[in-house]
């Protein structure tokens, strides 16, 4: 709901489309690794102590394998990163088929064009976007010989939602799980993007720069005493 707020409020300039970016994120789990041959037979082995055995396991190119879970993130381009979709889920799920899921219950946002990487260019979910009056611009559709207007736009993906991930990581120094099992690191990062949207608003409405969302967290941490 507060995504769909944003959305509302936040708009391009009259010279920006309106764009967004979705991407994932893979939040490494507390405890040891669990062995794949073990994890297939549900056994935890006895001198396996504090493995979250919710967790699972996947792998991408720059961090190898990783036991743990996923956040699937959409956010506006312009005039700002800010999240406006998110989703908690098993480290093994395909993202695509998440955000089929969630286009289908009308929680993820469309928007004139979303820029994504290679997941997201195969099967249904582009023609799934589609229909919902939006376009997947992904770097399979990056013209090979000439650069084009496509590889201009396609370039604000780096600018915008990776770079969203490390301002939201860096908000509350949340980057990998703080407890175990599914529910409750979902509610823990989850909570962070909240955070970091409402924070966002609130210097967008009153014309702030948006970049100091930490500002505002460290702020109130200062303001909290202890016994």
């Amino acid at each position: 709901m507060l995504g769909d707020q944003t959305k509302a409020e936040v708009k391009p300039c009259v010279d920006q489309p309106e764009v967004s970016a979705i991407d994932g994120r893979m939040y490494k789990a507390q405890g040891p690794p669990w062995h794949k041959s073990d994890r297939m037979k549900g056994l935890v082995p006895p001198d396996l102590r504090n493995v979250d055995s919710e967790s699972k396991c996947s792998k991408s190119g720059y961090r190898g394998w990783v036991q743990g879970y996923r956040l699937l993130l959409q956010g506006l381009a312009f005039p700002a990163p800010v999240p406006i979709f998110a989703a908690w889920r098993p480290n093994n799920e395909n993202e695509a088929n998440v955000a089929i899921e969630a286009l289908e219950a009308g929680s993820q946002k469309v928007t004139d064009v979303l820029l994504g990487d290679e997941p997201f260019d195969g099967g249904l979910f582009p023609y799934l976007y589609e229909e919902a009056s939006g376009w997947v611009l992904t770097s399979k559709q990056l013209p090979e010989e000439r650069r084009s207007w496509k590889d201009d736009l396609f370039a604000y993906r780096k600018q915008t939602i990776e770079l969203l991930f490390q301002r939201i990581i860096q908000s509350a120094e949340l980057k990998e799980c703080r407890v175990r099992g599914h529910g409750r690191n979902g509610a823990f990062v989850l909570a962070n993007v909240w955070l970091y949207q409402i924070c966002f608003l609130t210097d967008y409405r009153e014309g702030k720069p948006f970049a100091c969302i930490k500002d505002h967290i460290d702020s109130a941490r200062w303001r909290i005493t202890s016994n």
